[in-house]
C-alpha cells in the first residue's frame, strides 16, 4: 500500500465480488500450505515500486535464493484504482498469489473464498506476530485469519506551541483527554476571535472508537455507534463547530487539505505520524520550531492502529510456495529492514524492543518513533474490517447535517447506521 504523508490509512472500499470467482490458475488450489516450496508465484504491491525498488528486488532474489525452485514475479500495482483492479482481477480469475492488502480490502475476498485462512494452513506462524497485529485481518462472523500482518502505523498529535501561547494556554500542557482537548479548543478560539481552529477534520469512524464508542454488536451483523456515547462526540463536535473551534472547512476536508492549514498556522492541532516531521523541516521551519508533540486521545488507554497485510489467494497453485513467500515477507529480519528504510513499524513480536525503536538520540524524529512504538504494543484497528468506503461517505454525510443544525446529532447518527447497515447486508 502507499505510504501516505500523515499516517498509514487503508483506503477502504466496497468490494462486491461474486461466490463463484476464482482465483489465478484454474481455481483448483490447495490449502495445504506443508509441501515443498517450488513453482512459479506472482506477488503484487501497492504503490510501491517507485520509492522501495531495490528492497523487494533484494527481498526477492533472497527468497529465491533460499528456495531454487521458485520464482516470484513482482507486480506494482499505482494506489488509484487499486482496489477496483483487485475486484477485477477476482471476478476474472487472474488475483495474483500473493497480494497487498488492508483489512477492508481483504473481507470481501475472504467471504468469496479466495483469501486462505492461515489459521487453517500457517497456523505455526501465528506467534511470530503481535497478537492485536495478527487479529488486524480476522473478519466478523468467519473464523479464521486471513492475511499476515506486514507493517503498521500509528502517529501523535502534533500542535502548535505559538499559536498555543498566544491564546494563554500552556505550551508544555497540551490537552491529554476529551475534555481537555475540547476546553481548549473552545478557549483557543474564543480567545482568537475565531481566526484559529484547533481542529480540521469531522470525526470519523476510528474517532468514535477512540473515544469508547461500541461500533458494531459482538456478531459483525450491525453498527452500533448511534447509542449514548457516540451521541455525547458528535453533540461535542457540533459545539465546537459552533464556535469554529473546529475548522469551518472541516466538512470538505481532507487530510491533505488539513494537513497544510496545520502548516500555515491557521489549525491548532493535527494528527500525523514520524512521516511529517521531515515535512515540517522542509516546507514549515517556523511551524517546525514551535512544534508540540503529544499522545493520541483516547478514551479506551489504546491508541489507533494501522496495519497492513500480505494475503495468500486461496485458488493458487502453489499454496507452499505462496505460504512460504507471504510469511517471508513478513518475517521479523525483514519487516526491520523495511522499518529502517521508511517511517512504519514492524508487526512482528519482540521487533518493537530493538534499540531503534526504544532509544532516544535527543531528535523529533527518534523521540516520534519511540513513542509510536511502545503505544502499538497494545493498539488497536478501530476501523471495522466492514467498514467500507461507502460507509465512511454516509456517516460523513449525515455528520455534516448534524454540525449544520439541519440533523440532531442522535438523528444524524441514527440514520448514519441505518444507511450502513444496509449496506453491510448487500455485502453479503
Amino acid at each position: 500500500m502507499p505510504i501516505p504523508r500523515r499516517a498509514l490509512a487503508a483506503a477502504a472500499v466496497a468490494l462486491v465480488l461474486p461466490l463463484s470467482a476464482c482465483g489465478s490458475g484454474d481455481g483448483g488450489g490447495s490449502t495445504d500450505a506443508s509441501g515443498k516450496v517450488e513453482g512459479d508465484i506472482t506477488f503484487q504491491t501497492w504503490n510501491l515500486r517507485a520509492n522501495f525498488k531495490p528492497y523487494f528486488e533484494g527481498l526477492i532474489a533472497d527468497f529465491e535464493k533460499k528456495y531454487p525452485g521458485t520464482h516470484v514475479k513482482w507486480i506494482d500495482q499505482p494506489a488509484e484504482g487499486y482496489a477496483d483492479k483487485i475486484s477485477a482481477d477476482a471476478a476474472g480469475g487472474t488475483l495474483p498469489d500473493v497480494v497487498n492488502v488492508s483489512p477492508d480490502l481483504v473481507a470481501p475476498l475472504a467471504k468469496a473464498g479466495l483469501a486462505l485462512d492461515l489459521d487453517a494452513s500457517a497456523a505455526r506462524y501465528r506467534k511470530e506476530y503481535l497478537a492485536g497485529a495478527w487479529a488486524g485481518h480476522r473478519i466478523p462472523g468467519m473464523r479464521g485469519t486471513y492475511a499476515f500482518p506486514w507493517y503498521l502505523n500509528t502517529g501523535p498529535l502534533f500542535y502548535n506551541k505559538s499559536l498555543f501561547e498566544k491564546a494563554g494556554l500552556d505550551p508544555s500542557r497540551p490537552p491529554t483527554t476529551y475534555d481537555e482537548l475540547f476546553a481548549d479548543a473552545l478557549r483557543l478560539a474564543d480567545r482568537t476571535d475565531g481566526k484559529v481552529a484547533t481542529l480540521a477534520n469531522v470525526p470519523t469512524i476510528e474517532d468514535f472508537g477512540r473515544y469508547g464508542v461500541p461500533l458494531m454488536n459482538k456478531g459483525g451483523t450491525a453498527f452500533s455507534f448511534n447509542g449514548t456515547k457516540g451521541v455525547e462526540l458528535l453533540t461535542k463536535y457540533k459545539e465546537l463547530y459552533d464556535a469554529k473551534a473546529l475548522d469551518p472547512q472541516a466538512l470538505t476536508a481532507t487530510p491533505e487539505s488539513s494537513g497544510k492549514k496545520f502548516l500555515t498556522g491557521a489549525v491548532a492541532m493535527n494528527p500525523g505520524s514520524a512521516l511529517d516531521l521531515g515535512n515540517f523541516k522542509k516546507q514549515a521551519p517556523g511551524l517546525y520550531r514551535n512544534i508540540g508533540i503529544t499522545d493520541q486521545i483516547t478514551s479506551t488507554g489504546k491508541v489507533n492502529m494501522y496495519v497492513m497485510g500480505v494475503m495468500v489467494n486461496a485458488r493458487t497453485r502453489h499454496t507452499p510456495a505462496a505460504v512460504a513467500f507471504a510469511h517471508f515477507v513478513t518475517d521479523a529480519r525483514n519487516q526491520m529492514a523495511f522499518a529502517r528504510k521508511v517511517a512504519i513499524f514492524p508487526s512482528t513480536a519482540g521487533s518493537l524492543d530493538d534499540p531503534y525503536f526504544t532509544k532516544e538520540d535527543g531528535t523529533d524524529e527518534t523521540r516520534v518513533r519511540v513513542a509510536a512504538a511502545k503505544s502499538l504494543k497494545n493498539a488497536v484497528n478501530y476501523t471495522p474490517v466492514l467498514f467500507s468506503d461507502q460507509m465512511k461517505t454516509a456517516l460523513r454525510n449525515e455528520i455534516a447535517k448534524a454540525l449544520q443544525g439541519k440533523e440532531s446529532p442522535k438523528t444524524a447518527l441514527d440514520n448514519a447506521v441505518k444507511a450502513c447497515d444496509t449496506l453491510l447486508r448487500q455485502q453479503g
